[in-house]
């Protein structure tokens, strides 16, 4: 028997889940799309064997960034297309994380609080790698938002990509080897007052909102409360040396042990609604020498330095066909039935009332 996909549970218990929670339109729709991937809802394209006569018909997919059956290809790109940026110089892992006890207030306010993990984050690193106590250089990193716990819980947080070296103001190259350079605890202290900050400026100008398990911090004393314990509270963010070698840097896989949990379909999909981001909110962004605006100069000007060559993309121009028989050895322009060769695939949108 195969394993239930997340379309099938949203098929089965979706019904039951809308008679005991109200989703957000943003929610109501990737419940939407994931229900209809690939059932013939956004059209199929069918393609006709040139020996046999044979038809083939694919439906396609909903293209969702939540759907888990539309994102493997997109993901693969990404990475295959990040490869042009990597340098062959150390890289490091580093996660930035708040105190729990913030998640009810960054549910109610996500667009601003993810906003506010990330200007922290990137303040952060920026303004340390910056200071000749640690590295005095400007400094590439990518930053990426999860919002996952291991069980799915709300667990918002920050995982970077940090090049271990940089630029300093002459334009020269400088690293500090393989060794971190920037001191944990340092880090966390810095990045817990710039987060606390500006979450401070939110609250004092009126732009929070407090809903479900945040509506006791409407109370002023309440909320006031609550700053000065993530104030006195530690901040424990997280760095390693993962990677081994620049190609690594890319293909990085997390390869820790799976933890199996047992939910009711209702509730594995309440968990899984929590995770969708705000509409057009983007969860991907890069920083300092990765910065579009002046990228490609700045990693040029790396390279020469550093003496390294160019990694090249290996999907780079390619069609679909192309990127699927490369990554799942798929042949979609050969006919499953006898070899021959398709026919040049023909639209078919579903007909509406």
């Amino acid at each position: 028997m195969n394993k239930p996909t997340v379309q099938d549970i949203f098929l089965r218990f979706y019904p039951a889940y809308l008679e005991k929670y109200s989703p957000s339109p943003e929610q109501a729709k990737v419940s939407r799309n994931i229900i209809n991937c690939k059932t013939g809802a956004y059209g199929a394209n069918v393609s006709i064997c040139e020996d046999c006569g044979t038809v083939q018909i694919h439906y396609n997919s909903c293209r969702n960034r939540c759907c888990p059956m539309c994102q493997a290809v997109p993901k693969e790109m990404w990475m295959d297309a990040r490869r042009e940026d990597v340098l062959d110089a150390p890289y490091f892992h580093l996660v930035f994380t708040v105190p729990d006890i913030l998640n009810p207030v960054i549910y109610s306010n996500q667009k601003q609080l993810y906003d506010t993990l990330y200007h922290a984050a990137s303040a952060t690193i920026s303004e340390l790698a910056a200071d000749p106590k640690h590295l005095g250089a400007s400094v590439g990193y990518i930053c990426i938002l999860h919002t996952w716990g291991s069980e799915m819980n709300f667990h918002p947080h920050i995982h970077t990509i940090l090049l271990g070296g940089g630029l300093t103001p002459k334009n020269e190259w400088k690293d500090n080897g393989t060794e971190f350079f920037l001191p944990i605890q340092v880090i966390s202290k810095v990045f817990r007052g710039k987060y606390m900050e500006e979450l401070k400026n939110l609250w004092e100008t009126d732009r929070l909102e407090f809903h479900g398990t945040a509506e006791k911090y409407r109370n002023h004393y309440a909320f006031k409360e609550l700053l000065d314990t993530c104030y006195s509270a530690e901040w424990i963010p997280y760095c390693k040396k993962t990677f081994h070698g620049a190609q690594s840097v890319i293909d990085y896989r997390n390869k820790g042990q799976w933890k199996e949990l047992t939910l009711s379909g209702i509730e594995f999909i309440r968990r899984f609604l929590m995770h969708v981001p705000p509409k057009r909110f983007v969860r991907i962004r890069h920083y300092g020498l990765l910065c579009s605006r002046s990228k490609n100069k700045k990693l040029t000007l790396c390279r020469n330095l550093l003496g390294c060559r160019k990694y090249i993309s290996k999907l780079h121009d390619k069609g679909m066909p192309e990127i699927l028989k490369h990554l799942y050895g798929i042949n979609v322009c050969v006919c499953k039935i006898c070899g021959g060769k398709l026919g040049k695939p023909q639209l078919r949108m579903p007909q509406r009332c």
